[in-house]
């Protein structure tokens, strides 16, 4: 068996394991071009247009959602589950509801019940969702499966 003089892995493993490494590291620099979607829409929508912060949040988040799939599907994921990519997208929406389930949590503890400004909360906020996010599509959307 080949191994790699460094870790001792298996080619194939260490292969994978630094692919994981990379792919994360991708999906993290889309996910900061999308934070920026979502954190310029939350402040624009809520200083600019005097919308509640919850629902300033909201559409924010899923403006953030669009640009964060395109993003992924280009440049982040190799891999994809379903051929279909219009269904691909919904089940991507559908798990990022989950980030935003986490991030609506998060902000109406802080901002509702601790009095924290909502700007700070969304910084906590983004952690949260951020591992969430990534994990649950990882799993279900971008792992090897039936398309290609």
């Amino acid at each position: 068996m080949d191994v790699l003089a460094s870790g001792g892995l298996p080619r194939p493993l260490s292969q994978r394991l630094l692919g994981l490494g990379a792919e994360f590291w991708r999906y993290f620099l889309v996910s900061l071009l999308a934070l920026g979607v979502d954190f310029g829409g939350l402040v624009l929508l809520k200083e600019g247009f005097h919308l509640y912060y919850l629902a300033a949040s909201a559409i924010s988040y899923m403006s953030g959602a669009v640009v964060q799939y395109g993003l992924s599907v280009a440049f982040v994921f190799r891999e994809h589950r379903m051929a279909n990519r219009t269904a691909e997208f919904i089940a991507f929406t559908l798990l990022g509801l989950l980030g935003l389930a986490a991030t609506q949590a998060v902000l109406w503890l802080l901002v509702g019940h601790a009095h924290v400004g909502y700007i700070f909360a969304k910084v906590i906020a983004v952690g949260a969702s951020f591992v969430l996010n990534y994990t649950a599509r990882r799993l279900v959307l971008f792992t090897h499966g039936q398309a290609k």
